[in-house]
């Protein structure tokens, strides 16, 4: 039986796609081309992996004249949250709280970064507690998010 695909992002896949996402809709010359100086990939790897970022759903192609212009169909921000809960599932039995604590169990973390951690919870806590309605006051669920970036 073959390997089953993975839907994650390999190392090569995900520097092609942020140069997608920075670029947007590019050729595979341009491509070729925008790859920084040390890592420059022959013509025909990029095309393979962007073809691969086609099959796994990350990029789409449209043709103009003879070449395929290749653009994100993902945003960055969404690929990262699935990437997220592929290693929550995987790792933490698709648990944030032991997700959470592997991080904060980590000797390399800052006390800013700490503290930003402490008032991202204070803020998804304050927006769950519930309303008179019995509604919450988020859209959803509490989220615990790694940064004030994420925070909503």
């Amino acid at each position: 039986m073959p390997p089953r695909k993975s839907i994650t992002l390999t190392e090569a896949e995900l520097r092609l796609m942020k140069m997608l996402w920075a670029r947007g809709e590019s050729a595979v010359s341009d491509l070729v081309a925008a790859m920084p100086e040390g890592e420059a990939l022959a013509y025909t790897s990029v095309l393979t992996t962007v073809r691969i970022l086609e099959q796994k759903g990350y990029a789409r192609h449209r043709q103009e004249g003879r070449a395929f212009l290749y653009s994100p169909c993902v945003e960055e921000q969404e690929a990262s949250r699935s990437e997220i809960r592929h290693m929550m599932q995987r790792f933490f039995g698709n648990s944030r709280e032991r997700l959470l604590l592997s991080l904060l169990g980590d000797d390399e973390i800052d006390p800013e970064e700490l503290q930003r951690l402490k008032e991202t919870i204070a803020k998804a806590t304050e927006e769950a507690e519930p309303t008179l309605g019995g509604e919450t006051a988020s859209d959803g669920p509490p989220r615990i998010v790694a940064g004030p970036e994420d925070a909503r």
